[in-house]
């Protein structure tokens, strides 16, 4: 295993941390306080009722706790599968138009190397701090070639062919960008988090109203319960933001883009120095 990946889980660790454990603590400290109030043997009589009932608000928070992460999970997975589309859509555009004519290719494969710099450099944190200036500003190069194409009347038959696949191209990362934006501007609905906080204080406090005779067995079964509904609660926060927190998109299949650009680059200029 490389450093960098041990690094990454080690700063998950750190950074999921602080929720479990606050979460564990602070339901060992409502047992402690109800088990001080509230004597035992006056709970022991209800522990079939309470038994009936966890089970049941269990079982249901257990479900919606499920259907959330396989929300949220799907979602994540969808919008790295748009950032690969768009990457890759970028770089099918720059190729097919590198065989126009210099008047629209110029243009264009500026424009597409600025808008892959941006999106790297700049867009992906406006993303995830609702930057929307910086998002106008990146969009506009888009703009620009999408007026370049517009304004070009093909001269042959091949540039013709060329000029429909840019198009074609161009739409479709058009399409992408959009998808993405999407994806980085939906949430979770409130009244959703809500529920599912509500929720978990509800299942961990319903906890204390069992009446165990040991307080470490009880403290532990308290703690492991807050501790598990704690993780999968930070776990859907984390992905509802698909581009912060520690399991965002990686702008990777940007950064790869714009590699393949610059060797391009490298190639046409050491083949014209042959020349």
């Amino acid at each position: 295993m490389n450093r960098p990946r041990i690094r990454r889980r080690l700063q998950t660790v750190a950074a999921l941390a602080p929720a479990v454990i606050g979460a564990m603590a602070l339901s060992e400290l409502g047992l402690v306080a109800v088990r001080r109030l509230v004597p035992v043997e006056a709970l022991r009589a209800s522990n079939d009722v309470v038994g009936n009932y966890l089970q049941t608000v269990g079982t249901i928070y257990a479900v919606l706790l499920a259907f959330v992460v396989y929300v949220v999970w799907t979602q994540f997975n969808e919008t790295r599968e748009q950032v690969e589309r768009e990457a890759n859509e970028v770089l099918d555009l720059y190729r097919t138009v590198g065989a126009l004519p210099d008047v629209v290719r110029v243009t264009v494969v500026d424009r597409l190397r600025r808008y892959t710099d941006s999106v790297v450099d700049e867009e992906w944190d406006a993303m995830a701090n609702g930057n929307e200036a910086c998002i106008a500003r990146t969009g506009a190069l888009l703009d620009d070639v999408w007026m370049t194409l517009k304004e070009f009347e093909p001269g042959s038959g091949c540039h013709s062919a060329l000029f429909d696949e840019a198009l074609s191209r161009f739409n479709d990362l058009s399409d992408c960008r959009t998808a993405r934006l999407t994806s980085a501007r939906t949430r979770i609905p409130f009244a959703m988090k809500l529920l599912l906080y509500f929720g978990a204080v509800i299942v961990v406090a319903s906890m204390w109203l069992f009446a165990v005779d040991s307080l470490v067995v009880h403290a532990i079964i308290t703690g492991a319960m807050a501790g598990a509904v704690s993780h999968v609660l930070y776990l859907i926060a984390d992905l509802d933001d698909t581009f912060a927190g520690d399991w965002q998109v990686s702008a990777e299949p940007f950064a790869r883009v714009r590699r393949l650009m610059v060797g391009a680059v490298s190639t046409e200029l050491a083949r014209s120095s042959a020349k």
